[in-house]
């Protein structure tokens, strides 16, 4: 593989999998225009685990403050667990936080049992078509689900104020988004906002989510990454892709944070329905 392939590849994987816009989709289709239809993950599979550990350390950096109170939190729940205390009541803001984290995160268990047919749908381009196309209508419901909420002038919860069952469902919207064609990001903010989280909370909450997802799916793959040393795409594309995926990231926060507050998510709605009309047709 060519560096500018590689940088390439990197900017696609850092832009996408952060941006409302399905990463696993556009990889696909990706693959279609410039590997002759071969799947890039499965060709050069060390390589996309580098980069989705950068597109984790651009998160890192980002919500540093939101991590450092994290891992504090984490440590001070646990202490209060040993002490016999296990009422949400009896938590912090941040405590709760963790708690919920960890309960989103829990249907992703289901994740590995269903990802080789996860990966069998990444060859039918045309379904992909037609999923970008729902992604575009799930990101017109975040739209919609946002100015109903300051219509009704109702005050959006914390991440603090986040019950267990509302974090249930976000992660379910989670889970659903492991379907290439579906934008992570763009599933658990929506499902953030339909229950309750003010839209900033509900980004937030999202990206967080996305720490021990993009980790736990990648912790997986370590023994077959054993078995296919990330040599294999070259050291220049390596070093391109993974910098170019940290920085990428780390600009795609930024932009969605802004563009989420100011209830734009109809951009990147027009935007899934062109990709996947495209796809559908050509």
């Amino acid at each position: 593989m060519s560096w500018l392939k590689g940088l390439l590849l990197g900017l696609i994987q850092g832009l996408t999998e952060f941006l409302p816009v399905s990463s696993s989709g556009h990889l696909a289709l990706t693959s279609v225009l410039l590997n002759g239809g071969e799947n890039f993950e499965e060709a050069y599979f060390s390589f996309f685990v580098l980069l989705h550990l950068a597109t984790l350390a651009s998160v890192i950096v980002y919500y540093r403050r939101d991590v450092a109170v994290l891992i504090k939190s984490f440590f001070s729940l646990l202490g209060k667990l040993f002490k016999g205390k296990f009422r949400l009541n009896e938590y912090d803001a941040g405590e709760r936080t963790v708690i919920m984290i960890v309960m989103a995160s829990a249907p992703l268990v289901l994740a590995a049992a269903v990802d080789g047919y996860v990966e069998a749908l990444s060859s039918y381009r045309r379904l992909i078509g037609v999923l970008l196309i729902i992604n575009g209508g799930v990101l017109l419901l975040s739209d919609y689900l946002s100015a109903k909420q300051r219509r009704e002038n109702k005050e959006g919860k914390k991440l603090g104020q986040l019950k267990p069952l509302d974090a249930l469902i976000v992660g379910l919207c989670q889970f659903v988004a492991v379907i290439p064609g579906i934008s992570r990001s763009g599933a658990t903010i929506t499902g953030g906002i339909a229950v309750g989280l003010e839209r900033e909370s509900a980004v937030k909450f999202s990206f967080l989510l996305s720490m021990p997802a993009i980790l736990g799916a990648n912790i997986l793959k370590l023994p077959d990454m054993i078995k296919d040393p990330a040599a294999s795409a070259g050291a220049p594309a390596i070093i391109a892709g993974v910098i170019a995926a940290f920085i990428a990231g780390f600009l795609a926060l930024g932009l969605l944070n802004f563009i989420a507050k100011k209830e734009r998510f109809r951009y990147f709605a027009v935007y899934c329905f062109a990709v996947g009309l495209l796809a559908l047709v050509l």
